[in-house]
């Protein structure tokens, strides 16, 4: 971890977990320099190790503020994080064992394809959610405007993977034994809620003439009016959807597998061993060097000591489960992937399908996805390398388990 602090250009430092600032890409730096330019920044501002740029906040930021909530510095896919269990199942039977549609893997693929709708594919009928049944929606702030979600949306979006980064993937950890992952957020719930608020935050920040220059994207509502606690309010909604959108998705792959396991390979009694769920874009307050303060993670996990989190490599690399160490100096949060080295277009560009689906191929991978024309996007090269992101993290986590892809359903 290095500190980049000039006190005659920022207000607060910026400490990087990085070896040094060669590490950090041009826009992500000034990203990172205007966020430490912000009035209400409190301590320093944190850059975990796969950081990159984002919109107005780098991904892989970390901001903790005093008087305001900044809504892209939650992002737009509010909730997006990661759910994981852990089996007493060997792995080698989803390879082994035949089906009638190919081994097990490529069987439990198509079975949950069709269970879960991946990319912009909603379920055709309403899903049953006592969550979404029990919520008080109608009490959120200015609930019923055309431009905020409605709950009649959230009832066929709930169960559904998206696209992007997201994904499922049945996995292998070192010992042999299988873990299933699941990757998404708040889908399009969460996208309306981020951009209704963001617009609100810039039309508030030129009437009261802020201090904040618009072109940092960084539009903020101060904690004091009603806007702020009505993104609060909604925020805190989405992070529920998304958290109950993983439990659902993992709830029916568990299904398929379990069920398929005992079908072809005769397996009965299993054991869930670990259970993870947990967000990496939120805020949430919390009390850090004696105060409490917002903490804003965007594409960061929390990692107080002891806590269990999820650190995804990219599709075809591996996977951490790991156990925080509860360092201040991070806000207590660590890294949420490998983060990104190339946009998405410009992965397309350097890297073939062909030359994807080989090394999928190479390395006994099944992929499940609809449409193949962007798999390039997510491939592991348009990505940092994960051991270097865990190498430079070892005063924020701890590994507790390494997992490698089986198989992937991406949307």
């Amino acid at each position: 971890m290095f500190i980049i602090f000039n006190e005659q250009e920022q207000l607060v430092p910026i400490y990087v977990w990085l070896p040094s600032k060669d590490h950090l890409d041009e826009t992500c730096l000034e990203q990172a320099l205007n966020l430490s330019n912000l009035p209400f920044a409190f301590k320093h501002i944190a850059l975990m190790p796969d950081t990159h740029t984002g919109y107005g906040m780098p991904i892989g930021g970390v901001l903790a503020s005093t008087d305001a909530i900044v809504p892209n510095a939650v992002g737009v896919d509010i909730g997006c994080g990661m759910g994981f269990i852990h089996t007493n199942v060997p792995a080698r039977l989803l390879r082994e064992t035949k089906t009638p549609n190919g081994n097990l893997a490529q069987y439990l693929v198509g079975q949950i394809m069709r269970d879960v709708p991946q990319g912009f594919d909603h379920h055709r009928q309403k899903q049953k959610s006592k969550f979404l049944a029990k919520y008080p929606v109608e009490k959120l702030y200015n609930y019923g405007n055309k431009n905020l979600p409605t709950l009649d949306e959230a009832y066929h979006q709930i169960g559904t993977l998206g696209g992007g980064n997201h994904f499922i993937e049945l996995q292998e950890d070192e010992q042999g034994m299988l873990g299933i992952m699941v990757h998404t957020g708040s889908r399009n719930f969460g996208y309306k809620v981020a951009n209704y608020f963001n617009r609100l935050a810039k039309d508030l920040n030129r009437k009261m003439q802020s201090p904040v220059p618009p072109q940092f994207d960084l539009a903020y509502l101060p904690l004091d009016t009603k806007e702020a606690q009505g993104y609060i309010g909604w925020m805190n909604f989405a992070l529920d959807f998304a958290r109950e959108n993983r439990r659902l998705i993992m709830e029916r792959v568990q299904t398929s597998v379990f069920s398929g396991l005992e079908r072809f390979a005769g397996i009965k009694d299993i054991e869930v061993l670990m259970e993870v769920n947990a967000h990496h874009n939120y805020a949430a307050l919390e009390k850090h060097f004696g105060k409490k303060v917002w903490v804003h993670r965007k594409g960061a996990i929390r990692a107080t000591k002891g806590e269990l989190a999820i650190i995804p490599g990219a599709m075809g690399s591996y996977s951490y489960i790991v156990e925080g160490l509860g360092n201040p100096d991070s806000f207590y949060s660590a890294s949420h992937g490998a983060g990104r080295v190339m946009g998405r277009k410009e992965a397309t560009r350097q890297f073939s399908l062909a030359e994807v689906l080989a090394d999928f191929e190479a390395k006994d991978i099944v992929l499940g996805k609809k449409r193949r024309g962007d798999t390039a996007e997510e491939y592991y090269k348009a990505y940092k390398d994960i051991e270097e992101v865990m190498e430079y993290q070892e005063d924020l986590v701890r590994p507790v388990l390494k997992l490698l892809t089986v198989a992937v359903i991406k949307g």
